[in-house]
């Protein structure tokens, strides 16, 4: 059984704004996410609702100038990282999370070689802080490239970005991410140009870093399928706001929230029955988001209360959480 010593990160209310000319992009509109060590958490929903947003605000990599946090906390370990001085938001990102980013062309820098790029990691990462030898690096360099299944990880040592498919540059940035120890790995869409087969690889190889080195996972993704096999515990995200939670067995034996029945009615029958109904509508706007629920403009069961003030996340079973009026009195 966890306890709330085991609880690696703890998000509460988060807001996130970005600034533009017409005023201020309201993305996150109280954030609540949790994730204990050695837990696997799956965050899924449309594009465009705030998960690389989440992702981003843990490290605090967002545009600097851009954005906006005027109320929430991100503890990790206890401490609220939203406090931290320069010095320790380093060490945070040197030695305690490691993130996939979803874009490989961006996340590489294409005038270093890849085994510049992931000695680095290496290099200020807490295994080799107090005896750094070149030999060393280069050895888990290579080490980390073939356990992504990469052909040849000794001439990708000394290959440039430009020079590698868009799968293999994936494949890179998840090898930089696992090189070495880390308490929390962030994967933004892991599988991005990867084909099934090396996807299948790859979440196999994110599940043994839980088994083995007891790394937690936030695997963001649009897959509910994926979610599903790959996660302990998934979080629903609709418009910047956390909709549900459950454990994969809870949630899709039984969706409480209509953004979640919507989302499962969407996936493809792959045996049949007709083509999935989708989600009627769009995404609300964030320069002018609606007052109370956000899915309201889009919801088959909107009441009145649904405009007066957001429903609160609440728990109305073990281990599941809705925020949703339908469900609450």
């Amino acid at each position: 059984m966890k306890t709330k010593e085991d609880i690696l990160l703890n998000i509460k209310d988060l807001h996130v704004w970005y600034r533009v000319y017409s005023g201020y992009l309201k993305v996150l509109n109280g954030i609540r996410l949790m994730v204990r060590e050695g837990e696997r958490v799956g965050l899924v929903g449309e594009a465009g609702c705030g998960k690389t947003t989440t992702m981003k605000s843990i490290l605090q990599i967002l545009p600097p100038g851009d954005f906006h946090i005027p109320q929430g906390q991100i503890f990790y370990k206890g401490q609220d990282v939203l406090k931290m001085s320069f010095k320790e938001l380093l060490r945070l990102r040197s030695r305690e999370i490691a993130v996939i980013f979803q874009d490989p062309t961006a996340a590489l820098n294409p005038v270093f070689t890849i085994g510049n790029q992931i000695g680095d990691v290496i290099k200020y990462s807490a295994t080799f802080k107090d005896n750094v030898h070149k030999e060393k690096i280069k050895t888990q360099s290579i080490k980390a490239l073939k356990e992504v299944y990469l052909p040849d990880p000794e001439r990708m040592y000394i290959n440039y970005p430009f020079q590698l498919s868009g799968g293999m540059r994936q494949r890179v940035c998840i090898a930089i991410a696992i090189s070495s120890p880390r308490n929390l790995l962030i994967a933004d869409e892991p599988g991005t140009s990867l084909d099934v087969t090396i996807q299948d690889q790859i979440h196999r190889l994110l599940n043994e870093l839980v088994e083995k080195r007891n790394t937690a996972i936030i695997l963001i993704t649009h897959s509910l399928g994926v979610a599903r096999e790959m996660t302990d515990r998934i979080y629903v995200m609709y418009a910047g706001t956390i909709v549900e939670t459950a454990t994969p067995e809870i949630l899709f034996k039984n969706p409480v929230h209509p953004y979640t029945k919507g989302l499962l009615a969407s996936v493809p029958k792959i045996s049949g029955g007709g083509i999935a109904r989708g989600i009627p509508g769009k995404l609300p706007s964030y320069l002018n988001p609606p007052s109370g629920c956000r899915f309201k403009l889009r919801c088959e069961q909107e009441k009145p209360i649904c405009s007066e003030k957001p429903p609160q996340l609440l728990e109305i079973e073990k281990d599941h959480l809705v925020a949703c009026y339908l469900t609450q009195r």
